[in-house]
């Protein structure tokens, strides 16, 4: 249920996303002043901040709800109590002498009684099965009642913690749902108005160039990062490249402006609109290393590297449980759904507990992945790391390695689950590397970072693909080139533009 309530969120947001863009970046739009004016007080933008605003107050709504219980309530323990005493004690000839004379004592006596056994607490179990004998001929009788109609209520209270756990994580599906409609309803109507001197010296510009520029419009947001939009074509029988469009938007906004990703390649006859976003200061190469295991076709490893609107590089590594088609289907399903809800606009970590909960909410025993993340910021070079059951991820600069490292559980074992997160700021020529279980592993026990640290500074390739191959290499000579798990190296460099 929880997997379509969020496919149907993303669904509704992609489809008020493509209206919205229609209706903004549509090419029969007359003139920028016309944009201008219907961007201050678009009727549709209040509609999508209504919708975003009806989210949030669900969002809330599921938030007021009660939190999970560790312990039963006196509730609970009230009901215990009166079941066991109906079960046991009500043909009892004994029972007007007990729970009438001293009912106070009794139920005071049961309540230690599943306290003990909530805690689990063996010696005080005992001792108090032996202060009940001595004056309840059917003490034994009772005690496995209670015992009974406590196991009962306890698992009661884990599948309604459980569904507590799901109000809580569907809650903060929909605030980020909502983040994301009024972020995007700001992107797409939030516009600035570009000044006549501008708007004239690009005509101009673009003129000399066989370029007609029918709209220019733009936006001064993301921290501070221009972005423009240009409806433009060619003169008949003309045609440009966008790099050289953007070379020229380069130089008079004097600041490195680039196509956005996705953008059209060449200028042609034709009107369309062209967004433009401001170059970022680095960028990534990456390549992998992969081994499957011994007598295994398949690797239950998979991995994912992709740059995203945003400047953001993301690399991606997930271990399915144990090897074989099995552990590559949860692994793949692991990063297909990160990509998904990254791609869509969520956090780094919201994106991880969504997936977690899709996993939990499977239910197959035993079926497990890791989630290893890494998402660089390509305009400052600030690497932000989450992290569920992976394994270390080392960064190597000049001389010296730095490790990060995780103790949290993989994703799919428990619906509130701790990502562990850090992030470091990246230099010109540093790496990223990282790597799955079965290569660690392979090294000698209770030493394998540092031995990893020697390899890592021993290799000196360049080529992020010959980098993480010769450590693959060398890794397999600690155990006599056989590979007993899936083997996976994914490394990235970062250089300045």
């Amino acid at each position: 249920m929880q997997e379509w309530m969020l496919a149907m969120l993303v669904i509704s947001i992609t489809l008020i996303i493509r209206d919205m863009a229609k209706t903004i970046l549509a090419g029969n739009v007359p003139d920028t002043q016309e944009m201008i004016a219907l961007c201050d007080s678009h009727p549709q933008k209040e509609r999508v901040e209504q919708y975003a605003a009806s989210f949030r107050r669900l969002a809330d709504t599921f938030y007021g709800m009660p939190y999970p219980r560790d312990y039963l309530s006196s509730g609970q323990i009230r009901q215990i109590t009166e079941d066991t005493n109906e079960q046991v004690c009500a043909r009892c000839y004994r029972r007007e002498i007990c729970w009438e004379s001293r009912g106070k004592e009794m139920c005071q006596e049961t309540e230690l009684l599943v306290r003990a056994l909530e805690s689990g607490k063996e010696e005080e179990i005992q001792q108090i099965r032996g202060d009940w004998m001595s004056f309840c001929g059917r003490s034994v009788q009772y005690y496995h009642t209670v015992f009974q109609n406590f196991q009962l209520e306890k698992m009661n209270q884990i599948w309604d913690n459980r569904m507590i756990e799901n109000r809580l994580a569907v809650a903060q599906q929909l605030g980020e749902v909502s983040r994301i409609m009024e972020h995007m309803a700001d992107d797409l109507y939030d516009m600035e108005r570009c000044t006549p001197e501008f708007e004239e010296k690009l005509r101009k510009i673009l003129r000399k160039r066989h370029v007609i520029l029918r709209q220019v419009w733009m936006m001064d947001r993301r921290k501070s990062k221009k972005q423009i939009f240009l409806t433009m074509r060619a003169r008949s029988g003309q045609c440009i490249s966008m790099t050289e469009i953007a070379q020229l938007l380069s130089e008079l906004c004097e600041k490195p402006m680039a196509p956005a990703s996705g953008s059209r390649c060449i200028v042609n006859g034709e009107y369309h609109t062209v967004h433009f976003v401001e170059d970022v200061s680095y960028q990534m190469l990456y390549g992998t290393a992969t081994l499957t295991r011994e007598e295994e076709k398949v690797s239950g490893d998979n991995y994912l590297c992709r740059q995203e609107e945003g400047g953001r590089f993301i690399m991606c590594l997930s271990d399915g449980m144990g090897s074989g088609m099995d552990a590559c289907r949860e692994s793949e399903t692991v990063v297909e759904l990160l990509e998904q809800f990254l791609e869509s606009g969520f956090s780094q970590e919201t994106a991880a507990k969504m997936v977690n909960s899709a996993l939990v909410l499977k239910g197959q025993e035993g079926m497990f992945s890791t989630v290893d993340m890494c998402a660089v910021d390509l305009y400052t070079g600030i690497c932000s790391f989450l992290k569920a059951g992976a394994a270390s991820t080392f960064i190597k600069r000049g001389h010296g390695v730095e490790t990060i490292t995780s103790e949290s559980l993989a994703a799919g074992l428990v619906q509130q689950i701790d990502f562990e997160t850090a992030s470091r700021k990246l230099y010109h020529g540093d790496y990223l590397i990282m790597m799955t279980d079965g290569v660690l592993d392979a090294l000698p026990v209770q030493k394998e970072e540092e031995t990893m640290k020697e390899i890592i500074l021993d290799v000196h390739e360049e080529s992020p693909k010959e980098l993480g191959r010769e450590i693959l290499e060398r890794v397999l000579g600690y155990s006599d080139y056989r590979a007993r798990d899936d083997m996976t190296v994914l490394v990235a460099g970062i250089w300045k533009k």
